[in-house]
């Protein structure tokens, strides 16, 4: 499970100061927590940044519950698991809890779930083989084109990787330690096509940056995904949407493009008239008026 752990977060492109940052401990801790030392309620915090979930267990919403319902279901008594562990029977109700040591933990699923591992996270995916890469997908060129034509230069790409085609006078890149959900943004435009397994995280940051004035204007691109709360409660509140019209053709790692398998979007905060007449006179779509999106509140 940690080295499951370990590899999630290389696979997320993190180092551990950035995994350090997004859960607000020091960076010894994510040393130590790799090494299989420290508290549950860190390792917790890690999984959820990570999208770290496990299966093996039973029901339950939390890491605790799922414990509590693995021993329940097997029908052994916290005095019998205590017996199987050598861990005591208050140490394993405090894990229970969620709480408790990541030590404490290892040796309880050990002995209570011994083929508990890591579960696929949930994804829309461009191919069956292809189910690992979703996050290496970039905006093509001439995609970009348009943006740039439409809304001007772009001075900050704060989900940025060193394969993008998107030329941007600033650009966060965590393989030089720069994290885009951390770091704050600048500018008069920023450009944003994010990891689409994190679509809400930065969705959320790109509404903070703008309404904190460290930008003027944001453009997303996006899937259309609507169906969480905050986008109905905050989001469309501020944002003018745009619907594309058929598919974009994002280019992999090795340069080939390929159509996306679902409808995408633009979510914009601050743009001007002038700008959303300019892309609606370039891209096929349109752009929804905010009293559909009130009443769709």
């Amino acid at each position: 499970m940690i080295e499951e752990m370990r590899e999630a977060r290389r696979a997320a492109g993190w180092s551990q100061q950035t995994l350090a940052k997004r859960l607000g401990v020091d960076s010894q801790s994510i040393k130590r927590l790799e090494k299989g030392v420290g508290s549950v309620r860190t390792l917790v915090m890690a999984m959820t940044a990570l999208d770290f979930r496990l299966t093996g267990l039973g029901a339950g919403k939390t890491l605790h519950q799922q414990l509590r319902a693995t021993r329940q279901r097997r029908s052994i008594s916290l005095a019998e698991l205590a017996a199987r562990t050598g861990l005591s029977k208050t140490t394993i109700a405090s894990l229970e809890r969620g709480d408790g040591s990541v030590a404490s933990l290892l040796r309880l699923l050990a002995v209570l779930a011994p083929r508990v591992r890591r579960r696929a996270p949930e994804r829309a995916y461009w191919g069956q083989d292809q189910k690992d890469d979703r996050d290496s997908r970039f905006t093509p060129g001439d995609f970009m084109a348009n943006i740039y034509e439409a809304f001007g230069d772009i001075d900050i790409d704060p989900c940025a990787n060193a394969a993008s085609p998107v030329i941007a006078r600033r650009r966060i890149l965590l393989d030089e330690g720069g994290d885009g959900l951390v770091d704050d943004w600048s500018g008069e435009l920023a450009f944003v096509n994010p990891p689409f397994s994190e679509l809400l995280k930065w969705l959320r940051r790109a509404h903070d940056q703008w309404r904190a004035g460290n930008v003027k204007t944001v453009v997303c691109l996006v899937p259309v995904r609507t169906d969480s709360r905050w986008f109905h409660d905050t989001l469309s509140a501020d944002a003018d949407i745009y619907l594309l019209q058929g598919r974009v053709k994002f280019l992999d790692v090795s340069g080939k493009a390929q159509h996306t398998p679902f409808s995408l979007m633009l979510v914009t905060l601050g743009a001007t008239p002038r700008q959303k007449q300019r892309y609606a006179g370039l891209v096929s779509g349109f752009w929804l008026a905010r009293d559909d999106l009130a009443i769709a509140r």
